[in-house]
């Protein structure tokens, strides 16, 4: 039996045609019972790609992890000034010289106790 002729059985409205029709959507993933408009749209709106994978979207924003990482790194070998770093190691800088800083591990009063 061609395929021509399985098309032209499934159009038929006989018990078999239906269950046959019926089985062979569930079986490729389409609606399996004929629905309305209303519920369509929702399997229309459940079929297609979700919005946080769609690469539009993905590439909207720049990669602020990556150039972060890259910043420290030029930072490290003195080709990016941070001003905002700089001023912080100066105030930890300044707060371990007035011995406000936590002591080093194995410095603290447990250790000074034995």
């Amino acid at each position: 039996m061609s395929a021509y002729k399985y098309s032209d059985l499934i159009k038929l409205g006989t018990t078999y045609a239906r269950r046959m029709n019926y089985l062979s959507n569930r079986i490729f993933g389409e609606v399996a019972r004929p629905t309305n408009d209303k519920s369509m749209k929702v399997v229309r709106m459940f079929a297609e790609e979700p919005v946080q994978k769609r690469d539009i979207l993905i590439k909207w924003y720049p990669r602020h992890v990556e150039t972060h990482i890259l910043m420290k790194n030029l930072r490290a070998y003195g080709l990016f000034r941070d001003e905002h770093e700089d001023f912080k190691e100066e105030m930890k800088r300044l707060r371990r010289l007035r011995g406000k800083a936590p002591p080093k591990k194995g410095e603290g009063k447990r250790a000074q106790k034995k």
